[in-house]
């Protein structure tokens, strides 16, 4: 028992690649995995490949998954109360998917729990990152969508319908229109490469275009940071908007729940950087009653693309191996 709780693995599940990793007890990463996902294969394929992950990533630690503590996943949805089922997730068009139970019974009988992904990500830094020393964190990955997790008091917080964190599906801007009321359409990294694409067409002076060669559909949140650092007005512009209401949502949380630390996530803000973070900061400061909570900490994510594998790791030790 004693050699299987020093070994967990977690996972954490995208669109694109899954991330597989196995963490000791000194909570080091010794052996990892990066399986495509290919969703569009479907649920028993994209299972079956997961595991293969995690069988290679045991094999890269030097052990075999009989000898693993559990199994922890973080997964894009809202999961069940009893941190087994996947109930509705967009990216790989599953619902009502009993994963944990799944993994669990192709990996004979290796305990597994679930969870949703920025909520592992945002545990994972609250113990491990930037969220350490702070009791009350709320965390905003930048992404493909906007999603959010909540540490209340040291403890990771599901609501009563165990949905707590979806910030990206708040409304933001009412009556904005049936695709811009809510944050994630104004503030997402895909939202800012969609907004980009669209003024280029419309033939907004900017270097993204240069930047491209000319074929402006191709513009990514990565030519995006790198004609903000130089200064482009055009694209300062779409990424300033971002930051303007990610600054909001934190803000309205931070007045609501009394936090003391922000982490910010996800590939948009890991390509634009201490810019972005200092928009949010400038808005957040103007926004958040009282001032007290000026002194609320906004911060990046300090464990970047291991922020998830690690805290679906940290959550299955707690879980599934303490007495």
């Amino acid at each position: 028992m004693a050699q299987a709780a020093a070994y967990v693995v977690g996972v954490d599940l995208g669109g694109t690649y899954t991330q597989v990793g196995v963490v000791d007890a000194k909570n080091r990463v010794v052996g990892q995995a990066r399986p495509k996902t290919r969703a569009d294969e479907g649920v028993e394929t994209v299972i079956e490949r997961l595991c293969e992950g995690i069988e290679a990533a045991c094999g890269d630690a030097g052990i075999a998954p009989a000898d693993l503590g559990g199994i922890g996943i973080g997964a894009p949805s809202p999961i069940d109360a009893d941190c087994r089922i996947i109930i509705n997730a967009v990216n790989l068009r599953w619902t009502n998917v009993p994963l944990a139970d799944l993994v669990s019974k192709r990996l004979h009988g290796v305990p597994t729990t679930l969870d949703n992904d920025v909520n592992v990500a945002v545990w994972g830094e609250y113990l491990l990152g930037a969220g350490r020393g702070f009791r009350n964190v709320l965390g905003m990955w930048i992404g493909t969508g906007i999603g959010g997790g909540l540490v209340i008091e040291g403890r990771l917080h599901h609501g009563s319908f165990g949905t707590a964190g979806e910030i990206g599906q708040g409304v933001i801007l009412p009556g904005g229109g049936p695709a811009s009321e809510k944050l994630e359409e104004h503030a997402a990294r895909s939202a800012m490469e969609r907004r980009a694409v669209a003024l280029l067409r419309a033939n907004a002076p900017s270097s993204l275009r240069e930047a491209v060669h000319g074929r402006v559909d191709e513009v990514r949140i990565s030519h995006i940071a790198q004609a903000v650092e130089a200064g482009d007005a055009l694209a300062s512009r779409i990424a300033g908007h971002s930051a303007r209401m990610v600054g909001v949502a934190a803000a309205n949380s931070a007045t609501l729940l009394s936090l003391d630390c922000i982490v910010l996530g996800g590939g948009g803000v890991e390509a634009l950087g201490q810019w972005y973070v200092d928009e949010v900061r400038r808005v957040f400061d103007e926004a958040v009653f009282p001032d007290t909570l000026r002194q609320c900490a906004i911060v990046q994510t300090q464990l970047r693309e291991n922020a998830g594998l690690l805290g679906a790791a940290l959550l299955a030790r707690q879980r599934l191996c303490s007495p």
